[in-house]
């Protein structure tokens, strides 16, 4: 089926559409729930103000993304690896940081050493 130069809301339901394309499509809005998207590819798509909910994404890869004023929010982010990014002005808090390194040093013992400093100080 080719739905071309239309505008109306579609309601697909209990559908298999794998392997369709969709190019060039205005999804503003959209709704897309309890759905199977392994492997989708999405690129250069404008996903400002989307939500992604109650989800999993093990494996997913972002690549060349604006991911600036993101919230990410009760998320496992276990065994993430994040390069060349800019981290600028990046808030962590009330996290689990177990393993976690930054260029090499263990970020636990680094927080150790500036706690101990900051005692020290006192």
């Amino acid at each position: 089926m080719r739905i071309e130069g239309k505008r109306e809301a579609l309601e697909i339901e209990c559908a298999d559409i794998g392997g369709s394309t969709i190019h060039d499509a205005n999804l503003a809005g959209s709704r897309i729930d309890d759905c199977n998207l392994s492997r989708v590819a999405i690129s250069r798509a404008n996903l400002a103000g989307a939500t992604i909910d109650d989800s999993t994404m093990p494996g997913a890869r972002f690549h060349n993304m604006n991911l600036g004023g993101a919230n990410f929010e009760d998320v496992n982010m276990n065994h993430v690896i994040i390069e060349n990014a800019n981290l600028t002005s990046v808030v962590i808090r009330d996290c689990k940081i177990d393993g976690m390194y930054i260029n090499g040093v263990s970020v636990v013992e680094m927080m150790a050493a500036y706690q101990a400093k900051a005692e020290g100080q006192k």
